[in-house]
């Protein structure tokens, strides 16, 4: 199964927020979309970096409430790792177990198109393991 697999299920929209919105505008985008990240972004289809509520989280206990007006610049991860369409399912999950991320942009010839999440990538292994599973009980009871 490769990523735009996933995304022709679940869809393409990504949430994104400019680099200078402050921490409270990217946990009022988090609780709108019901998720855990947003790519951060200055015009929607670029990649500046990523913000996810662990990050939020991790800097509201070092520097205190005072963070929530401050840029979301000054929290996000700048090294974001980015994957392809035509990239393996398989491939993403292992790197998102080995190296402990849970959020991956997509993108193709340079332009954001989806996003994949940790959730995603089982969801799609579940489905696959349940087709499997459909194929071998039907070649089970079709046998003589």
């Amino acid at each position: 199964m490769r990523i735009r697999d996933i995304l022709r299920r679940k869809g393409d929209t990504v949430a994104t927020v400019r680099p200078d919105a402050t921490v409270r505008q990217l946990l009022a985008v988090l609780a709108e979309h019901n998720i855990g990240a947003v790519v951060v972004s200055p015009d929607g289809t670029s990649i500046a970096g990523i913000a996810s509520e662990r990050d939020v989280v991790r800097s509201l206990h070092e520097r205190g409430a005072a963070l929530l007006d401050r840029p979301v610049s000054d929290i996000m991860t700048a090294e974001v790792r980015s994957c392809g369409p035509a990239d393996m399912v398989e491939d993403l999950r292992r790197a998102m177990t080995e190296h402990r991320f849970r959020h991956v942009p997509v993108t193709e010839d340079g332009r954001l198109v989806g996003i994949v999440s940790i959730g995603d990538v089982v969801k799609s292994a579940i489905d696959e393991l349940e087709s499997e599973r459909e194929h071998l009980v039907g070649y089970i009871q079709r046998a003589p």
